[in-house]
């Protein structure tokens, strides 16, 4: 299955929005993560519809199996999940100090590759626990 880079930002408005890495002209938007994809989805069917001979661009991949890989930058993903996630939850998960955390949270400063790695793996780690979690 392809894995597709896709970006996703919130806009000063608050609504949210995605587009394709590999063609940034293929995009969606919504007042909720999950809308933004779904309208994702709804551009690339219409670009499928339309065919290779009739599109201006056309991913070779959309007639294959896909699935989406969001891509966030560290300020929104942080304001989206702020009331799950917080500098100091996050912090200790990644070894980074809460309030370099609260810097990249607020734009005060943009993190480094390694810390955005850092982060990366804590948050991957957390989710993989999470997945293997149930209650008794």
């Amino acid at each position: 299955m392809k894995k597709v880079d896709i970006t996703m930002s919130i806009g000063t408005d608050g609504f949210y929005s995605v587009y394709c890495n590999e063609h940034p002209s293929i995009f969606g938007s919504g007042d909720t993560p999950s809308a933004a994809i779904d309208s994702l989805r709804e551009t690339l069917q219409l670009v499928k519809e339309d065919g290779k001979e009739a599109a201006l661009f056309y991913p070779d991949w959309l007639d294959e199996e896909y699935e989406f890989q969001v891509q966030w930058n560290v300020k929104d993903l942080m304001e989206y999940y702020s009331g799950i996630i917080t500098p100091s939850a996050l912090g200790r998960l990644a070894g980074i100090h809460p309030k370099q955390i609260w810097a990249y949270m607020h734009g005060k400063s943009k993190p480094r590759k390694p810390q955005l790695l850092k982060m990366e793996s804590a948050l991957h780690r957390l989710g993989q626990e999470l997945i293997h979690t149930s209650f008794c």
